[in-house]
């Protein structure tokens, strides 16, 4: 369920793969169902294993949490563990995150995964990451909403630091010229970072609360391949402000203030509950929380 191929499962289980292949067959006789169907290079669960794997994977971590040896201790720890973030986000946070691992925590290693939706909980919930970083506003609204109601939500959430968001263009656009008014704005071609490929952001919504929109005329998941079409382009785009120096494009870019109200970008981490009293999890989190402070402290304003 976690790997979603029997060959990494083998090789983590240190097992064979037939021996896998039995084990599956085993489970399989004895739930009465065939849990996993071959797709492409790997596997896909069933319904019946999907609905089986919420309950399943808790044991385990609870299992895992009962047996493994003591407190966490950063220095001696060999823990890998997976963020999912968007790539301005891990521009930020991954130099002072990275120094973290190499003063306090040398064995650790980190994976960072490309953040694919604003939704992350899917995937927190199958164990596939063990943190993301990102704007999740519906999400937050509806753990709020949870919590208002009496209900316990399985997630939680820390508040990381504040985006503020610019217009950004090539250097030679014409519209660099002069000031950067409403309409001067709608009329241009404009390039969207979308991380679900959806052609409406949240700079769209602003706009239409006026009763006005904008020509997207290219979609992009990645904010640095934003910023390097921009540059050698006359669209623009809109880009968190403290992103704009770490992308080496600096010097050929100019940034505008947007000509409509735009709220904050609050970007927070998110985790699934079931991971919070784990000692490695919290350091985690305390780790991530630094280095956005580094980051934020000592060398950007939004």
């Amino acid at each position: 369920m976690a790997e979603r191929n029997l060959t990494r499962a083998a090789r983590n289980l240190s097992m064979t793969q037939p021996a896998v292949s039995n084990a599956l067959n085993r489970l399989r006789e004895a739930l009465g169902d065939k849990l996993v169907a071959r797709s492409g290079y790997g596997v896909e669960p069933t319904p019946r294993a999907l609905a089986l794997w919420p309950s399943i994977a808790d044991a385990l971590r609870q299992l895992e949490g009962a047996l493994s040896p003591g407190q966490f201790i950063a220095s001696e720890a060999t823990n890998t563990f997976v963020l999912a973030m968007a790539d301005a986000t891990a521009a930020a946070l991954m130099p002072g995150l990275v120094g973290i691992l190499e003063r306090d925590a040398p064995g650790i290693s980190m994976r960072v995964l490309p953040l694919t939706t604003r939704d992350p909980r899917p995937i927190l919930d199958e164990g596939a990451i063990d943190l993301a970083v990102g704007f999740f506003p519906a999400v937050l609204a509806d753990l709020t909403a949870q919590s208002q109601a009496g209900g316990k939500a399985p997630f939680d959430h820390q508040r990381l630091y504040d985006g503020h968001y610019v217009c950004v263009m090539r250097r030679g656009n014409p519209l660099a010229q002069g000031p950067l008014t409403l309409d001067r704005f709608c009329a241009a071609h404009h390039l969207l970072v979308s991380f679900s490929g959806r052609p409406y952001g949240f700079t769209d919504e602003a706009l239409a609360s006026l009763g006005r929109k904008r020509r997207i005329v290219l979609t992009v998941n990645q904010f640095f391949t934003a910023g390097r079409v921009v540059s050698s382009s006359d669209l623009l785009t809109v880009l968190p402000r403290h992103f704009v120096p770490v992308t080496g494009m600096a010097e050929e870019l100019v940034l505008r203030e947007l000509p409509l109200e735009v709220p904050p970008v609050h970007v927070d981490s998110l985790w699934h509950l079931r991971q919070a009293q784990r000692s490695e999890h919290a350091w985690l989190r305390l780790a991530v929380m630094a280095a956005a402070r580094q980051a934020f402290q000592s060398g950007h304003s939004d």
